[in-house]
């Protein structure tokens, strides 16, 4: 299984304290972090997109290319890309440019996000995310894989005859992870043949049991070979030297993020998902992977088998925690939770 750090980049205050540090400074931990997580043994980072609140990640490729020009092996990622809301040619530009930068180290994940009114504020109608999405994501595909492109679009102007460059390093294209877990939008991603990433960091594992089960059975039934498939996972994660000591000093940062998410969702006019909790001890046997070393590794190996996972993404960053503890977390799982995962 391959393990990856997954980063959305909430600019939160340290809710033990109030303080909250500069955009700028947490746009440089972000790069640092990222190296620091390859140094630690970590094969991926994938980085989230959001608009218009203080998730202040909006623009994934610049700050992808940034970490592409300090590390060697790191696989690239995006945690989602919002593909609905983008103009899909500037995107096939800029990730195939992240691609050829980073010597073909791209990993791009499409998704349409939770919070509904980024649609409404990009001028775009939320009612249409889904057909959106799936022909911003045909039109990236096409993009990526011919050489002239002739397209006839709903929401964008056709194309005839065009040509796009750059093209990314990897062929036929990067691989593309779709997250969903509606029966509407998994038809979108297996249909096309996309490997599956769970939207796993708001509710446990077992709630996807089912939507795994069903993607598998769509995909197979869109002519695509099921043992092909792969299928990736996130989860929130804190790792100290004891369980204790990790739910003792990670209880504010969760609990806190969690609060402010379920603000954000409902001034968004987003939603909820089912078994969607605000209670810490809930969390934790949800969405949230706490303790020991042993016990972390414990929890996402269940995870693996629950869910036949080939990916798992680790969430550390996030709640306001300051940098020292979140390097202390970060490099206990690098050195004793992912040799045993992998």
């Amino acid at each position: 299984m391959r393990t990856g750090l997954m980063i959305l980049g909430d600019h939160m205050p340290n809710p033990n304290d109030g303080k909250r540090i500069s955009q700028q400074a947490h746009h440089r931990q972000i790069v640092d972090n990222s190296v620091l997580a390859e140094e630690l043994g970590f094969g991926s980072i994938w980085l989230g997109e959001h608009h218009f609140c203080d998730y202040i990640l909006a623009s994934p490729p610049v700050v992808l290319a940034a970490i592409a020009e300090r590390t060697e092996r790191l696989r690239l990622g995006t945690a989602v890309t919002l593909l609905p809301v983008l103009d899909p040619v500037r995107a096939a530009e800029d990730y195939a440019t992240v691609d050829l930068l980073s010597g073909g180290r791209l990993e791009l994940t499409v998704g349409r996000g939770i919070l509904a009114n980024t649609y409404t504020l990009l001028t775009r109608d939320h009612a249409d995310s889904l057909e959106m999405g799936r022909e911003n994501l045909e039109l990236l595909i096409e993009l990526w894989t011919k050489e002239e492109v002739h397209f006839d679009a709903r929401f964008r102007a056709p194309l005839s005859g065009v040509r796009v460059e750059p093209h990314p390093v990897q062929r036929p294209h990067p691989p593309i992870w779709f997250a969903g877990a509606t029966e509407d939008s998994l038809r979108v991603g297996a249909t096309l043949g996309l490997d599956l990433m769970l939207p796993s960091v708001m509710v446990g594992p077992d709630a996807f049991v089912p939507v795994v089960d069903h993607y598998r059975d769509l995909y197979s039934a869109a002519g695509h070979d099921a043992a092909k498939l792969k299928i990736g996972a996130c989860s929130h994660v804190h790792v100290a030297v004891d369980s204790q000591t990790a739910r003792k000093r990670w209880e504010p940062y969760l609990s806190g993020y969690f609060a402010w998410v379920a603000e954000l969702v409902q001034w968004s006019g987003g939603y909820f998902p089912d078994n969607f909790s605000l209670e810490f001890d809930a969390i934790l046997e949800g969405p949230a992977i706490c303790g020991s070393p042993a016990e972390v590794t414990d929890r996402i190996l269940r995870m693996r088998e629950l869910l036949g996972l080939d990916v798992h993404l680790a969430m550390l960053d996030h709640g306001g925690i300051p940098h020292n503890e979140l390097v202390e977390t970060l490099t206990l799982y690098g050195q004793q939770v992912i040799p045993n995962i992998e």
